[in-house]
């Protein structure tokens, strides 16, 4: 991304924020939006955090698991990695906090960019396949319920994704000697090679995924009476948002449009979703703050330092 384009990615988040949080403020009353907190149980607060926190260490598993090689024994400094990681993601405009991912794998555990890089897409791969088949399966579950399980159709993808990596990587292998090939084949080698790591890899994004969207759920149906079922939709349309190439900071605005969107086809006002959704996204970037704000009490040792 060019200076001039990272201006102008700046731009556009910082006036989508800001249009957001004017319209918030005119349409709802910041005041009046946020009440319904002071009447919620500090219990179920706390639970949800924790629950949060839970889907934090998971995903920190799943990178751990995969580099199980240079992180062994250093798990803390794999989940202070992902916190900071997570919360740059999530605040910085455009998807620019992916940018953090290599280079906080360089610092840590000096995994070069050319390794850490495919993962990172292997693993966003993986979580947007599980938020679409998701997706579908609830959309199909409130509409129609006899045919919920059509949304396993898409179950094969990574596994067929996973098999035409290898196809790839042994194609590329038998090339190299270009730059462009070497390039290619070490790229593609950072992929799961055998296959432990891909189903592991697998069943922690699915098990990451239930744990945090049982949670964003219930917290969406803490602020407005929903069934289960498009509460599980208004936190996988929020979370499926990230993916838009245009959003404001700290996704402020894109996330509740995409949660109104979904909800709409449902009779779901949108005068009724709006205040619902920016307390989970509130929800989310508390979560996410406190989690990277706690990072700095994690082990912080360089990787040359480890035994």
């Amino acid at each position: 991304m060019s200076w001039i384009s990272r201006r102008w990615s700046i731009f556009i988040a910082t006036v989508i924020f800001l249009a957001f949080v004017g319209y918030v403020e005119y349409a709802f009353r910041w005041a009046e939006l946020l009440r319904p907190w002071a009447a919620l149980p500090p219990h179920y607060v706390a639970a949800a955090a924790s629950l949060v926190m839970v889907s934090y260490g998971i995903r920190a598993l799943r990178l751990f698991h995969y580099f199980l090689g240079e992180m062994r024994g250093r798990y803390g400094l794999c989940l202070r990695l992902f916190l900071q990681h997570n919360l740059l993601n999530i605040l910085l405009p455009m998807r620019s906090g992916e940018l953090s991912f290599p280079l906080l794998m360089g610092r840590y555990f000096n995994i070069p960019a050319r390794r850490s890089v495919p993962v990172l897409l292997w693993f966003r791969m993986l979580d947007l396949h599980t938020l679409l088949m998701l997706g579908l399966m609830v959309v199909l579950r409130d509409r129609y319920p006899q045919y919920w399980y059509w949304g396993l159709w898409l179950a094969p993808f990574p596994y067929l994704a996973y098999r035409f990596s290898h196809a790839a990587s042994r194609f590329v292998e038998k090339r190299r000697g270009t730059r462009m090939m070497d390039l290619a084949a070490d790229l593609l080698a950072s992929l799961p090679r055998a296959a432990g790591a891909f189903w592991y890899t697998w069943l922690w994004t699915w098990l990451n995924w239930m744990v945090k969207l049982l949670v964003f759920a219930w917290v969406f149906q803490l602020f407005l009476a929903v069934p289960v079922t498009q509460a599980w939709l208004a936190a996988i349309a929020g979370d499926l948002t990230s993916v838009l190439p245009v959003h404001g900071l700290a996704g402020a605005g894109t996330y509740e449009a995409g949660i109104v969107a979904a909800l709409l086809p449902f009779g779901v006002a949108a005068e009724s979703t709006l205040p619902a959704a920016v307390n989970l996204h509130l929800f989310l970037l508390g979560t996410a703050i406190l989690a990277g704000l706690a990072s700095v009490a994690l082990p912080r040792r360089p990787a040359e330092a480890s035994a």
